[in-house]
């Protein structure tokens, strides 16, 4: 490869709906570089919303067209040949399914020792999979061939220990937090009356945010329960599935949405209610538009929360709903400080910028 020749970066996904990891893959791959990198993506499961964005922003992205369950040795060979024909100078695997299917594929295409192998962990506990025994399969799998890659990242600092405890042993691993670019989530005055207004909801009406697809460990159930104490805040509910839940009175269920700054920029506080995260995305984009946040102790909340809002314990709606309460109970001037910290804390820290520098500096990395 010519010394001016981008860096060939081959991304090997599960699927390409909207998540979390889906959405920073996405942001890692259209963020603004000074020198730009060859990026392709190849995805397991066909579909999806980022797909569709990747595509039209012109990435190209391939589906190996596997179905949910274990690995289909059939695609593991078709991604084995797509990294003999492309030449991949990376290869940046997410989420396990993917980390099994591209270790496999890159032992069998031959370019060991040509192409550097990252896993990338975005979870930080077993609950996430302890019912689906064909997942654990996989992740057993995986915990014994982790020393194969060049490197594990990890999204979260309690995902690195989790998994070290699960008995992972990479040659080399480290963490890389997610990012958000903070000018596209930002306190918008005229953003909050249009979308307060749109949804029929006074602008003196406290209002709070959680942005989670509808999942056991996201535990909307506690949520909705720590709500039924404070019958004057309304929620919005946004996330895929949420538009399932039962209505209940203040509650907005908004399902998937593609306006999230906009319907942030009306709320009051971001609240994040899981049982199991590795670095939820939702307390970045509430917190950079200026929502200070209330999070269960899960995953690394705690780290990106800091002294701006509160933390409490899992599955808590008397703590949640306290302290939902507190922050929405300080006074004017001590809630704008605290929305300036919090804007602070994630510009300051959790920039788009510094995690795509983190991973374009490993990326481009001499052989070990």
């Amino acid at each position: 490869m010519s010394a001016d020749a981008p860096l060939k970066v081959m991304h090997v996904i599960t699927g390409l709906h909207t998540g979390g990891a889906e959405r920073m893959l996405e942001r890692l791959i259209l963020a603004r570089r000074e020198r730009p990198l060859d990026f392709r993506v190849v995805t397991l499961l066909p579909g999806g919303a980022v797909f569709d964005n990747l595509v039209a922003a012109g990435i190209v992205v391939t589906t190996l067209g596997m179905r949910r369950g274990f690995p289909d040795p059939r695609g593991v060979f078709r991604l084995a040949g797509l990294m003999r024909r492309e030449k991949p100078d990376v290869v940046q695997s997410w989420l396990y399914h993917a980390d099994l299917a591209a270790t496999l594929a890159l032992l069998i295409s031959g370019r060991r020792g040509k192409t550097k192998l990252f896993w990338n962990l975005r979870c930080s506990s077993m609950e996430a999979w302890d019912k689906n025994w064909r997942q654990a399969i996989v992740i057993d799998i995986c915990t014994w061939l982790a020393g194969i890659p060049d490197a594990v990242v990890a999204n979260s600092e309690e995902g690195l220990k989790f998994h070290l405890r699960l008995g992972y042993r990479p040659r080399r691993s480290l963490v890389i937090d997610n990012g958000i670019d903070p000018e596209a989530f930002r306190p918008d005055l005229s953003a909050r009356r249009a979308a307060r207004a749109e949804l029929g909801i006074p602008e003196s009406q406290p209002l709070v945010a959680m942005l989670a697809r509808l999942d056991r460990v996201k535990d909307h159930a506690t949520f909705l329960k720590a709500l039924e104490s404070l019958p004057h805040v309304a929620a919005l509910l946004i996330g895929g599935g949420t538009e399932c839940l039962d209505a209940r009175p203040n509650i907005y269920r908004l399902g998937e949405r593609h306006d999230v700054p906009r319907l942030l920029a009306a709320c009051d506080l971001v609240v994040s209610s899981s049982t199991s995260e590795g670095f939820p995305n939702s307390l970045l984009e509430g917190m950079a538009a200026g929502l200070p946040a209330v999070a269960t102790d899960a995953g690394d909340s705690r780290r990106i929360v800091g002294d701006t809002g509160l933390i409490v314990p899992v599955g808590d709606a008397a703590a949640l709903s306290q302290a939902i309460a507190r922050l929405l109970g300080e006074p004017p001037a001590q809630r704008a400080a605290r929305s300036e910290a919090a804007r602070r804390r994630i510009v300051e820290r959790f920039s788009l910028e510094r995690a795509v520098a983190a991973f374009d500096s490993l990326y481009g990395e001499p052989f070990r």
